[in-house]
């Protein structure tokens, strides 16, 4: 019978010799402790941002409604705009769910931008230019993406519940 051969000096020093577990073995899921998760629903601002988003929607929507209805108001103008942005924002952040939070709202409020440009642009170029229409060009492009969005999610859950 022949001896083992010796461990090499780096064989001799690994973790595993001494009952630990190989980095493969400790890669899972870390779940946050029960005591974070429990005083982070307990703090004063946790129905915060469902009410900002409901007040971004009434301000949103109020400023849609000005500017097609010609209201002559200080506040359609800064209404509006908070609308022509924030109308294509949320319809590309929905549809951007999988990037990071501080990506999702970068790319998001560029694609805004960009889906705004664009459509002053084709109604400048077929000399079509109103206010109104555009509000209701960018309304509806934002509903196309949400549209989307909402049918590509529905169409995977639908095959991946005939896999099951």
């Amino acid at each position: 019978m022949t001896t083992p051969c010796p461990l090499r000096h780096i064989e001799a020093r690994h973790p595993a010799l001494r009952g630990a577990k190989s980095p493969m073995q400790t890669i899972g899921l870390k779940t946050p402790s029960s005591d974070s998760a429990q005083r982070a629903r307990q703090g004063p601002g946790r129905d915060l941002l469902p009410l900002l988003a409901g007040a971004a929607t009434v301000v949103g929507g109020l400023g849609a409604i000005l500017a097609l209805a010609g209201v002559d108001s200080p506040l359609r103008g800064p209404f509006t705009l908070f609308f022509l942005l924030a109308a294509p924002s949320a319809a590309i952040a929905t549809a951007l769910r999988g990037l990071e939070p501080f990506g999702r709202v970068l790319a998001s409020v560029a694609g805004a931008v960009a889906v705004n440009m664009l459509v002053a642009q084709g109604m400048l170029a077929m000399h079509q230019w109103s206010v109104g229409g555009g509000i209701v060009a960018v309304t509806a492009i934002s509903s196309l993406i949400l549209l989307l969005v909402l049918v590509r999610r529905l169409r995977g859950r639908t095959v991946r519940g005939q896999g099951a």
